[in-house]
């Protein structure tokens, strides 16, 4: 027992050295991490859209329609930008360098008074298929709300005479058309994230990704780098058993990566105040992550031959964890045949469990399911990285 742990200690030793003697990796390891928190954590700080592009012409100039356009001014979705109500101007966004245009078409107020409302003309690029939505949602919530004053408004000024036939009406009648003259409320309470900011959301996604991309490609490189400077085949025909090389090549690796969650988190705690609830269990999910990521790239760099050949795998791996694993938007917009293959990706796991356990403070039990899995992954790697160990040495 005590000649394995040495073994292992020495191999762990050699590959420490090895990471801090280069210099380069040294200063990727500690300025990386805390670098793209705060760039990822900054871009992704607030999730509602504001500040889009947009211009306004007013081809009416009539009091409906400058009231209107003072409801759109004071809605924070758009940048807006008057054009003069004359010439016309075409719908050309790209030409404005804008994304969207409203144009209020000459005698829409008349069509107001006359009970024959024309249409506002909106032109949106769908090219950003989100923030078109959330475009057309800003623009009929300030009509709505602009259509609800006059409303009320309206009520307000009928004549006597009107008033008192409407007395006359049934009083249940009355009620129910008062019903549908007022905006129906919703009740809502909001549970896990109520100050809806999208920064707690993306945090497992940043912390995953950071370590993911560092730890795969890093370990990735680590029997490549033996084989291509010829002591590969001195480590093979030493005394040291296979699985303590695995474990030494891991030890040095583990150890760096939870210093950088450490950074990562200490970031996102003390720049964007993020809380995080139940730490053992985080801990026991970024354990599991960390080891399951690098007995994934010491499996690559057990498999390749060449440090490239490594980085190229590591890299076709890491594309489609980074779009389709839910570390940035939910899963659920994922047609069901992607979502299957995103559920084969730790950083999937990762993502869900941290949120269940940060945002939700859910029990250990809602993600028993994603811990197996991170440990299964581990022990898959890891021992699909000792076989292939054992075949090159044969």
């Amino acid at each position: 027992m005590l000649a394995s742990l040495h073994a292992i200690f020495s191999v762990a030793t050699k590959e420490f050295l090895h990471i801090i003697r280069d210099r380069r990796i040294v200063i990727l390891l500690l300025i990386l991490p805390p670098f793209f928190t705060l760039l990822f954590g900054h871009a992704f700080e607030a999730g509602a859209i504001k500040g889009i592009p947009a211009v306004l012409q007013d081809r009416d100039q009539s009091a409906e329609s400058t009231n209107l356009l003072s409801e759109l001014r004071h809605n924070e979705t758009f940048a807006w930008r008057e054009l003069p109500a004359k010439p016309p101007v075409e719908p050309d966004l790209l030409k404005l360098g804008v994304q969207a245009m409203l144009v209020v078409p000459q005698g829409w107020g008349s069509s107001l008074r006359e009970g024959k409302p024309t249409p506002l003309q909106l032109v949106l690029d769908g090219s950003d298929t989100n923030t078109a939505f959330s475009m057309q949602g800003a623009v009929h919530e300030a009509i709505g709300h602009l259509q609800l004053e006059a409303r009320q408004k309206l009520l307000g000024s009928l004549p006597v005479e009107v008033q008192a036939i409407g007395q006359q009406v049934p009083e249940e009648t009355r009620q129910q058309f008062t019903s549908l003259l007022q905006p129906w409320e919703v009740d809502a309470k909001i549970l896990y994230n109520p100050n809806l900011k999208f920064i707690e959301f993306v945090v497992p996604g940043i912390i995953g990704l950071i370590l993911q991309l560092l730890s795969v490609t890093l370990m990735a490189c680590t029997i490549t780098r033996e084989r291509e400077g010829g002591t590969f085949s001195q480590l093979m025909v030493t005394s040291l058993g296979r699985t303590e090389i695995v474990i030494g090549k891991v030890l040095p690796y583990l150890g760096i990566s939870l210093l950088l969650i450490a950074m990562t988190i200490g970031v996102a705690h003390w720049h964007f105040g993020v809380q995080f609830r139940q730490p053992l269990v985080l801990a026991l999910i970024c354990l599991l992550f960390l080891l399951s990521s690098l007995g994934l790239g010491l499996l690559i760099s057990a498999f390749c031959q060449t440090q490239t050949q490594a980085i190229q795998i590591a890299v076709f791996f890491l594309l489609p964890v980074f779009p389709l694993s839910g570390a940035f938007a939910s899963l659920d917009a994922l047609p069901q045949g992607v979502r299957m293959i995103s559920y084969t990706f730790p950083l999937t796991h990762f993502c869900t469990a941290f949120r269940n356990i940060n945002l939700r403070n859910a029990d250990i039990s809602y993600i028993t399911g994603d811990l197996v899995f991170l440990a299964a992954a581990t022990v898959i790697t890891c021992a699909g990285a000792a076989l292939l160990l054992r075949r090159n040495s044969e």
